[in-house]
């Protein structure tokens, strides 16, 4: 169940997402979910960090979520791996 105020970070440049976040933040969003998995977490950690260091000096971290899934391949064959989940809020 992914609110609208759900970030998924991806493939793309850091400032696609934190520019995402900052849109959440300014249509009036409260708190902002910034989710990622696996080789992404770093990215996810980079818009949080840019997002309240440069863009909005008024949001904090309210929780950090890291957690293991198990991801399927073509082959079928089950892997772990990490998620986090970052909550920004005002």
């Amino acid at each position: 169940m992914a609110d609208d105020n759900t970030i998924f970070v991806g493939n793309k440049e850091v400032m696609n997402y934190v520019l995402a976040v900052t849109t959440q933040f300014n249509e009036g969003s409260d708190t902002v979910d910034i989710k990622a998995r696996g080789r992404a977490i770093s990215t996810a950690v980079d818009t949080a960090e840019i997002v309240r260091n440069r863009f909005l000096k008024d949001v904090e971290i309210e929780d950090i979520v890291t957690g293991t899934e198990e991801v399927e391949n073509e082959e079928g064959e089950t892997s772990n791996v990490s998620t986090i989940s970052i909550t920004l809020g005002r």
